[in-house]
């Protein structure tokens, strides 16, 4: 038993040096083994379009597009009463308020490193003051370098260089069911990009604009949205975010922007001239209908019934009458009256051009000198 007992204690005194000697030297053998799950792990992406994804569209256009904040000052109290020193007594000098500060949102393109922003006529035309939220975080104040209500196009510039300008596509080149990107910042909640495809090109007679060649999305675009980009899968900008159709003031799927190409067009004059001029010839017309083309012999429902003319402007000068029908401008078809306004406007004051009428049934030639087209102010006016 004695002999029993001594093998014991010299297994248990070796059996603890040997653990003794593990713990100083290799602990990570006593230690618990955990258990341990294994995945698959994807490999880290690459800087190309991925199948599905539009992320670089997105990465490339998103610093580009900016949030713009706008302030005017109102009049809460527009009470006619009080302009009356007799009924003021009445009412109490404390009935004048201050003034108060109603604020809106937007947003808009940086076109160049310089710090011009294309943006909505309809989002600066009333602001006293103007701030640019850009995507780096820097808030810039800008003030206006023109605008054009016709088109509602406006740029404005902040005092800044070196911004991330976004590359100008072709909206010539789109066509319906290509995706498309709406970058803005919709109801104040930031930048957000929505995808969507063309649904229609060349949207006109909405009573949107004066000048109408929309393209329609079904994109998301809300309010605040305005002025912001639509951009193809390359990230280029193809249009500008500028009105909806809704019932509800959100989205319907139904939105309109205008083609990059009209907008370049206003953005160069303004930069250069502080304002857009289009030629005039100071006439009113209506579409034709199919009714009034039966009624005029008219092969197709084509051209521009001239339901009036301004007496001593351009077209009164060159010979046209009222119930002329508008078919050719310097050899170009007119398809409508919209068609007639687009392509008058494109022609360069006090230059001549060559209209073609049909009156009686018979084609009639007449030059013209083109005018300028007045501001809609002064159109509204007469």
């Amino acid at each position: 038993m004695k002999k029993f007992w001594l093998i014991f204690t010299q297994t248990v005194t070796v059996s603890l040096a040997v653990v003794f000697v593990v713990q100083m030297f290799h602990p990570e053998l006593l230690a618990p083994r955990e258990r341990v799950v294994e995945v698959k792990q994807a490999s880290p992406k690459q800087e190309t379009n991925i199948t599905g994804s539009y992320r670089l569209a997105a990465h490339r256009a998103m610093p580009s597009v900016v949030n713009i904040f706008t302030s005017k000052e109102t009049q809460s109290n527009n009470d006619p009463r009080l302009n009356d020193p007799i009924l003021r007594h009445f009412f109490g000098e404390q009935q004048d308020e201050p003034p108060q500060r109603e604020n809106s949102l937007g947003s808009g393109v940086i076109v160049s490193p310089q710090g011009l922003i294309l943006t909505n006529h309809h989002v600066v035309e009333t602001a006293d003051e103007i701030e640019v939220a850009l995507a780096d975080g820097r808030t810039l104040p800008a003030k206006v370098v023109g605008t054009d209500p016709e088109t509602d196009l406006a740029v404005i510039k902040v005092d800044a260089n070196n911004l991330p300008s976004i590359v100008f596509g072709r909206s010539d080149q789109l066509s319906v069911g290509d995706v498309v990107l709406a970058i803005g910042n919709p109801f104040g909640v930031g930048q957000t990009v929505t995808q969507g495809i063309v649904s229609a090109l060349g949207r006109n007679h909405l009573g949107i604009n004066t000048f109408e060649n929309f393209i329609q999305t079904d994109a998301p675009i809300n309010p605040g949205n305005s002025g912001g980009a639509l951009v193809d899968i390359e990230g280029h900008l193809v249009g500008v975010n500028s009105a909806i159709y809704s019932r509800s003031g959100g989205s319907m799927g139904i939105g309109f922007a205008i083609p990059v190409s009209l907008a370049q067009q206003v953005m160069e004059q303004i930069v250069r001239q502080g304002g857009v001029t289009r030629g005039w010839i100071g006439v009113e017309a209506q579409d034709i209908t199919p009714e009034l083309a039966e009624s005029f012999k008219l092969q197709a429902a084509e051209g521009a019934l001239i339901a009036g003319v301004l007496r001593g402007g351009p077209a009164d000068k060159a010979g046209v009458k009222p119930g002329d029908i508008l078919a050719e401008i310097n050899g170009k078809k007119v398809q409508d009256t919209s068609g007639m306004l687009t392509l008058i406007s494109a022609l360069k004051p006090g230059s001549s051009a060559v209209i073609k009428v049909m009156r009686n049934g018979a084609e009639k030639s007449l030059t013209a000198t083109i005018g300028r087209r007045p501001k809609p102010e002064a159109i509204q006016q007469n």
